[in-house]
């Protein structure tokens, strides 16, 4: 069964079939070549992989998301961001890391922040001086920070697929995402240097009083949503439905730019990226429930151990695998096939489970901005209009730079689980 279901799922991957059908497909393939399994299982193990209660998580970060991008919250975490860092050469690049930071902490998704911080700062940068490809790379780049500073729905699918605590990998994400940040604002400001590029950011600077002032609304949803999980007052499921109420609050009461009207197009765009997560990860609750049964975890433990003696060849080879991984395999896709496989292996090898989960996020992460497939990439395209092919070259130094940031949260666990002790104490 497992060479049936590998070679099918290669052979449909190559053939540029949609990763959830092709997982599926894969998957059929694998209980026909069983032949002692009936095709009952299928809906019966599609529908088990998505009765979840903290799935629930994933429609109302990504609706609360859409509030936020429609409600004129991104455009208040701008002028902010701008205010703090935007006086020095280079600080609209810097302006554009910040402020994806800043969204990532309510919208949980990359391509929300590449679209919704995008659609203001690219053409910014490029009236200020920036070449277009520059721009859409920081952009790209910047907007990995989404899946890494809670709420992040890879976090949620991660914690769902392996049974890990949620409200603790939300937590463990905070250093990893500002090690990320701090990386691509250094590259920047080294970038801008370098070139003579952004002498001028400094225009059009609101001072930070007002700015703040602006945008405390805004600041306010990440507040509820992560003080109501770190506190106990709701779970993070429940800290979703939070985030809706708030943003709705933000949008249509307060900044006065959400308008009833809005909410049709948001609800169905919605249920649009909604229903991709979804068919995905019913999909990959098959195919894990058969590469378990077959006793391929095992197999693969087994190998680790015999190839990789100590934690860090094993971490780095997982690192490798995954890069290459996340060039082809959508995120969401890859967390939930491997991720059971992997847990159990790297906590043979002592590795924390949530310091692995964000291990494996941040590596994916990247496949964001690389081709083929980096969804960033092909969005952070879309918003300063230009082809793919312009931007690869831009785009080498901060793979480069984020891959070394990875590499100082594989081996520095405490960036991870630091934050984690504090709030959960051990």
């Amino acid at each position: 069964m497992n060479a049936a279901l590998g070679l099918s799922l290669a052979i449909l991957f190559l053939a540029g079939v949609p990763i959830a059908v092709a997982i599926g497909l894969a998957s059929v393939a694998g209980i026909e070549a069983q032949g002692r399994l009936p095709l009952l299982l299928v809906a019966q193990r599609m529908f088990t992989g998505i009765d979840s209660f903290p799935l629930v998580a994933i429609p109302l970060f990504i609706l609360a998301g859409n509030l936020m991008s429609a409600g004129g919250i991104s455009g208040r975490l701008v002028d902010l961001a701008k205010s703090i860092v935007g006086g020095v050469q280079g600080g609209l690049a810097c302006t554009c890391v910040l402020t994806c930071m800043l969204f990532a902490s309510v919208s949980g998704s990359s391509v929300a922040t590449t679209f919704a911080i995008g659609a203001i700062l690219i053409p910014a940068m490029a009236d200020h001086g920036y070449p277009r490809p520059l721009a859409a790379s920081i952009q790209a780049s910047s907007a990995e920070l989404g899946v890494l500073i809670p709420p992040s729905i890879p976090l949620i699918l991660y914690g769902v697929s392996t049974d890990t605590s949620i409200g603790r990998l939300f937590v463990a994400g905070i250093g990893p995402g500002f090690v990320v940040a701090a990386t691509l604002m250094a590259l920047v400001l080294f970038i801008c240097r370098r070139r003579g590029i952004g002498r001028n950011d400094g225009e059009g600077r609101l001072d930070p009083g007002p700015a703040l002032l602006a945008a405390l609304p805004a600041l306010l949803v990440p507040v509820v949503i992560l003080g109501g999980i770190y506190s106990g007052i709701f779970t993070p499921t429940e800290a979703s439905a939070a985030a809706v109420a708030a943003a709705l609050v933000v949008g249509l009461l307060l900044y006065r730019e959400l308008r009833p009207g809005d909410l049709p197009g948001i609800l169905a765009r919605t249920v649009i990226s909604t229903s991709a997560i979804m068919i995905i990860i019913a999909a990959a609750a098959l195919f894990s429930f058969l590469i378990t049964r077959s006793g391929l975890p095992n197999e693969i433990a087994g190998w680790f151990r015999n190839m990789f003696e100590s934690r860090v060849a094993f971490l780095l080879a997982v690192n490798l695998l995954l890069l290459v991984v996340g060039m082809f395999i959508e995120t969401s896709a890859a967390i939930l096939v491997l991720a059971p496989i992997l847990t159990p292996i790297a906590v043979a090898y002592e590795v924390d489970p949530v310091h692995f989960g964000l291990v494996v996020v941040v590596n994916l992460a990247l496949g964001m901005i690389t081709p083929p497939l980096g969804v960033n990439l092909f969005a952070a395209c879309a918003v300063a209009k230009i082809p793919v092919e312009r931007i690869v070259p831009q785009l080498v130094w901060f793979v480069a730079a984020v891959f070394a940031a990875l590499m100082l949260i594989t081996y520095i666990p405490a960036l991870s689980l630091w934050p984690v002790e504090l709030v959960y104490g051990g």
